[in-house]
């Protein structure tokens, strides 16, 4: 009896396209943030700002590892020359 009822029930396709929209959503909503979401992808304070100098740019690529020592002090050098 209850079967042959909810088989008739012609809105069916209403529950995945909520589900759909639901995760659109909830996946819009974490853009800039960790896959597992414990915090944003990458901090302020290594952020490239349009106003930060060649050296402040030069000094946060060394700081997160972009960059080794080496090449730090060979581009600190040709940043420096003119001084």
């Amino acid at each position: 009896m209850f079967g042959v009822g909810f088989c008739t029930f012609s809105f069916w396709w209403i529950i995945p396209v909520v589900m759909m929209a639901l995760c659109f959503i909830m996946i819009r909503g974490r853009k800039g943030s960790m896959m597992c979401g414990l915090g944003p992808h990458m901090k302020d304070s290594h952020r490239i700002n349009p106003s930060d100098s060649a050296m402040d740019i030069l000094d946060k690529k060394y700081a997160t590892g972009q960059i080794d020592e080496k090449e730090y002090e060979k581009k600190k050098i040709i940043l420096t020359w003119d001084k």
